[in-house]
């Protein structure tokens, strides 16, 4: 009898990969102007005391010499002077009788520039711009962040505006030679029922906490949270334990750490800076990955989970706003909400959120909520299976949606540390099941992106399709960043 005949598998297809031209470096000429801590109230008094020493007829001299330097590289110089003093002024004892030059010279003493790239500028997300309007047909307006490292190792976003053209050519505009943080919002309201609830999550219970929130109404704003903080320690005055404080100082940290801040409309969206602003960031915010994500209308929000690092704890939170102007940070609760790399679907599945996230350090999992400020559960969904991926996987954005799929760019750690970028799929009703993956690395370093601030390294926070074409967006050696494209057809035909 004669054996069966040999069934010969089908040779995978070829990728055809192109890295582009366009590459973005850090540029240390882009300062931001952030206030100079002194750290002690006693030295900043006597800085002060020396310059209220100074002679009247020296002041507007300095003064003018200061602001001749620094008026064009900061857009309404002595309007940031002013706004420093009154900040510093606390120092003084009388200030009716001080000069507006002298209070503007003052002001300039307690400020530096910090310039905001001037290690780094990479691990880039990209989205579809809101505006749309004035581009010539089968054109693509999008918007990139950055992760922008600066002294000090911080790390904040950025953020840049491109088109992709109707020949796939892809264009990223030059940014303004101006930087600006937002303006925290003063009155942004807390829902008492879900403050509550995150204060539960967190073991910030209590009696304490109960007095405290009888005070509340279902809507709150900080100020009233801190009048209600301060009236809650003089009722129980007399039985205030260490504990109560303790749960006062992580109840003011959950405020301050939901909060909202705003840009102004006239600001370019490349001068436009997320700086950390929290005890959580104090360190840094770490690799945004923004996606477009549609509700049950088919309106667009668009979110980012970020890392954010306070000098040794590592936390993920959210970022929301429809425009780009208003950002709301939101703290992610539960026990699943921890590590870096997590990462929103695009849309609800089976009526609820739905996200990757990489909780052991080392593989990816899925997780579902049904509402998105709490992720209680995670399931194993991708283990490290092959040579370049093998210390560890992790997502490199958000999936996205195709016909064929939810495709998701991954990352994979292998021998000597280096980064990988490959992908699989995920099914679009039940995004547990793996209906395919890449064996090899989709893009590895090549011998001119092997170097920079970590050596080794491509990376990307997020990539987007236009065209039948995925561009990918990406970090070069943690240093400066590029951008690769790919038909996706090419992709989905040599998964197995």
């Amino acid at each position: 009898m004669l054996p069966p005949p040999l069934v010969e598998k089908p040779s995978v297809m070829p990728i055809h990969l192109k890295r582009t031209a366009v590459v973005l470096k850090p540029d240390q000429t882009r300062v931001l102007l952030r206030p100079f801590d002194v750290g002690d109230p006693q030295r900043m008094a006597a800085i002060i005391g020396r310059i209220m020493a100074l002679p009247e007829e020296q002041v507007s001299p300095l003064l003018e010499e200061v602001s001749a330097g620094f008026s064009e590289r900061h857009k309404d110089i002595r309007k940031s002077f002013l706004q420093r003093f009154g900040q510093v002024r606390g120092s003084l004892s009388g200030t009716d009788n001080i000069s507006q030059q002298r209070k503007l010279l003052i002001g300039s003493y307690f400020l530096a520039e910090y310039s905001l790239e001037s290690a780094a500028l990479f691990n880039p997300s990209i989205v579809h711009h809101p505006d749309q309007t004035g581009l010539p047909e089968g054109a693509l307006r999008f918007i990139l962040s950055l992760r922008a490292t600066g002294e000090g190792h911080i790390s904040s976003i950025t953020f840049r505006v491109g088109v992709i053209h109707s020949d796939q050519r892809i264009e990223v505009f030059k940014p303004t030679g101006f930087l600006n943080e937002p303006r925290q919002v003063p009155n942004a309201a807390y829902e008492k029922a879900l403050f509550g609830r995150k204060l539960t999550e967190l073991g910030l219970t209590g009696n304490f906490t109960a007095r405290l929130m009888s005070q509340l109404g279902d809507s709150f704003t900080l100020d009233e949270l801190r009048a209600a903080l301060k009236t809650t320690k003089l009722l129980l005055a007399d039985s205030l334990s260490a504990e109560d404080h303790t749960i006062s100082r992580g109840i003011w940290m959950l405020a301050r750490s939901n909060y909202e801040v705003q840009f102004q409309p006239e600001q370019e969206l490349s001068e436009r800076v997320i700086f950390p602003s929290t005890p959580s960031q104090r360190n840094g915010i770490e690799d945004a990955r923004f996606v477009c994500f549609h509700d049950d209308n088919k309106d667009c929000t668009y979110f980012a989970t970020f890392t954010a690092f306070d000098g040794s704890t590592v936390v993920p939170e959210l970022l929301e706003t429809s425009d780009f102007l208003l950002f709301r940070f939101i703290t992610l609760n539960g026990p699943a909400a921890k590590n870096k790399g997590m990462a929103m679907f695009p849309r609800k599945i089976g009526g609820r959120y739905a996200m990757l996230a990489r909780q052991d350090n080392e593989s990816i999992s899925l997780m579902f909520s049904d509402n998105i400020h709490f992720w209680n559960e995670h399931t194993p969904l991708l283990k490290p299976a092959f040579p370049w991926e093998l210390v560890q996987i992790g997502n490199c954005g958000s999936p996205i949606e195709t016909e064929a799929g939810w495709l998701v760019l991954s990352h994979g750690v292998g021998p000597m540390r280096k980064y990988c970028i490959g992908a699989f799929l995920l099914d679009l009703q039940d995004p547990s099941k793996v209906i395919g993956r890449l064996r090899e690395p989709l893009l590895k370093p090549n011998q001119n992106e092997r170097e920079g601030y970590v050596p080794n390294v491509v990376y990307t926070c997020g990539a987007l399709i236009h065209k039948g074409e995925l561009i990918i967006p990406y970090g070069l050696a943690d240093h400066a960043t590029g951008f690769a494209t790919v038909l996706l057809s090419e992709v989905l035909a040599s998964m197995e």
